[in-house]
Order: C-alpha cells, then structure tokens, then sequence
C-alpha cells in the first residue's frame, strides 16, 4: 500500500470516527401522529444501525427517533435530565449512571463479546505487555466509570501493576481517536468501534477484554417513561422488536455489516469486525445477569473506581418485559 492511500485510509476513519461520534443526531418519528413518542438513546450509532438493518422498528404503533452520543457519559447526561427515554450501554456505565442519580430502570440485557475492547499501543510502541505501563500514561474513554477503566484496572491487578505507577487520564472518544491516529496517544482503553478503528490504523493490542469484561450490556429506561402507561407499553414492545432484530443480526452478518458501514461510513472490513463481536442478542435481565453486575458493581466499589456501592437489584425492573416465545 502506498503512503498516500495510507494517508486517505487514516483520514476516512478518522471521518467516520467523527460521524458516529456526533453529539446528537436524530432521526424523523416513525409516526408524526402518533401520541406515544420514545426517544432511543444510542452510542456510536449501533442500537440504529440494528434496527434500520433489521427493519424489525417498521409498523410500530409508536413514534420514536433517535438521539446519538459518542460514549455513554454523554448519553447518561441525556438519561438524567430526561432528554432520552432509553439508553444502552455497558454494565459500568449503568452502575456509575445510578450513583450520579439518574432515574433509571435496567429492563433488558444485551449480550457481546469481551473482544470488543481492549488496551492499545501504537504498532511501535515498545510496550509489550501490561507491566510495561509502569510509568506511562494512559488514555481512558470515554469517562470515570466506562467499561474501559474497569478492563484497564483488571488488567493492572492481573498484572500486578499498581495504579499509581502510572498516570491515567480520561479523554472522550473522538477526541482521543484523532490523538491515536496523530501518536500524540502511546496508550489508549477503548471499546468498539472506536477500539477497531485503532487496529485498522496501526495500533497493536496489548490486553481485550476477555477474563476482564463480562460483555454484558443493558438497556435502561427512565423513571419517568416507566410510569407513563402508554410509554411502558411501547419500551416491551420495543424490547420485543430488539430481540427480533439479535435474531436477524446473527443469521444475517453480512447484511448487518453493509447496513453499519452505510450508517457509520466505516469501511466494510471493519464493520465486519464490529458487528461481529457487537452486543447484539437481546434477552430479559435474569438472576444471573444481577449477580455478575454485583460482581461488577462490588469491584468498582472496592477500587474506587465508583464511590458507593450500587444495589443492582434496586435498580432492575426484571418484570417489565418477559420475551414472547
């Protein structure tokens, strides 16, 4: 390849990087007269590219339209201030969303893979391995309480590393995506697509998520939307239609793959990669899925990665939305 076409495959990821990390970008209600009107929260456009893949949203009797953010800090502000009815994100930003008191239910679970997200180096950096960020400084995005410091913390205490040996900064993901790109970052925790982005433009994995992560996400609802009769009954039924469009996702990867790339304007490959190890199965939260974001919620407590403890079962509506068989 030459340098020039490196420079245009450098320049279109950082594009689309841009894209999908736009502010707030929403989209028409599906119907303009309907009484009933959700606003979906999203992160990087994925939830969006879902359903517009599926078409599994077509012939709701609700409105609804979409509100997209770069990372779930972001997204959460939308949440608290009531700006957004749901939200989907990682099982740490739904616990430090609850601490900073937003008024949230978890209703559904979301299962990916913990290969989504990792730490990176630049492709020569001479870090090699986890214990050599002693000393270093290390990018976290997109805020205290993201999925990304909680693997960045396992894999310092898997390592034996002690936080303090390095530094650690937060730095939201657009942001950080053009410093990776420009190695003004040596070090950067980061999730998909953001995380892929990085590898496709050089950057080397030091440590995913997995043994780290558990690759659960999980739609929340607001208070408010929940004791609205009519907005609780369009949250099941598009918790039904969420799970029909996993269903359709997993049996049509590569329609899935070119959907995302239309929306996001990645290149194919890595929306491949993306949506392939994306939390894309939707299920009703189960007893299990409260006892590992305990987990979750105990360590973070433990490592001052949050600063109370949260009851995960005080915050989960486990009975709102049952799957239809």
């Amino acid at each position: 390849m030459t340098a020039h076409h490196t420079k245009l495959s450098r320049r279109t990821l950082l594009q689309a990087a841009a894209a999908i990390g736009t502010a707030s970008l929403v989209s028409r209600p599906a119907f303009a007269q309907a009484q009933t009107s959700l606003v979906l929260g999203d992160q990087a456009g994925g939830l969006r590219a879902l359903f517009e893949a599926s078409r599994t949203l077509e012939g709701v009797p609700f409105a609804w339209r979409w509100a997209n953010f770069q990372g779930a800090a972001p997204l959460f502000e939308a949440h608290r201030s009531g700006a957004v009815d749901t939200a989907m994100a990682g099982d740490l930003p739904v616990l430090a969303a609850a601490v900073g008191k937003t008024p949230l239910k978890i209703v559904a679970t979301r299962v990916g893979k913990p290969e989504s997200l990792g730490i990176v180096v630049q492709g020569d950096s001479k870090i090699r391995t986890v214990a050599d960020l002693r000393g270093q400084t290390v990018i976290v995005s997109s805020a205290r309480g993201s999925i990304s410091q909680y693997q960045l913390y396992g894999a310092l205490e898997e390592a034996g590393v002690k936080r303090e040996e390095l530094t650690i900064k937060f730095v939201l993901p657009t942001d950080a995506a053009a410093a990776f790109a420009s190695k003004q970052i040596e070090a950067w925790a980061i999730f998909d697509p953001y995380y892929t982005i990085a590898t496709q433009q050089g950057g080397r994995i030091l440590r995913d998520g997995r043994g780290i992560n558990t690759a659960l996400g999980f739609i929340t609802a607001s208070e408010a939307a929940l004791a609205d009769p009519a907005k609780r009954t369009a949250i099941v039924q598009f918790l039904d239609r969420l799970a029909r469009a996993g269903d359709w996702a997993i049996a049509n990867p590569e329609a899935y793959a070119q959907a995302y790339t239309q929306l996001t304007r990645l290149p194919i490959e890595s929306s491949r990669i993306i949506t392939a190890r994306s939390t894309v199965a939707g299920r009703p939260v189960s007893e299990a899925d409260i006892v590992a974001l305990q987990n979750v919620a105990d360590r973070s407590a433990r490592d001052g990665i949050l600063p109370v403890r949260v009851d995960v079962r005080a915050i989960t509506d486990a009975e709102l939305w049952r799957r239809p068989a």
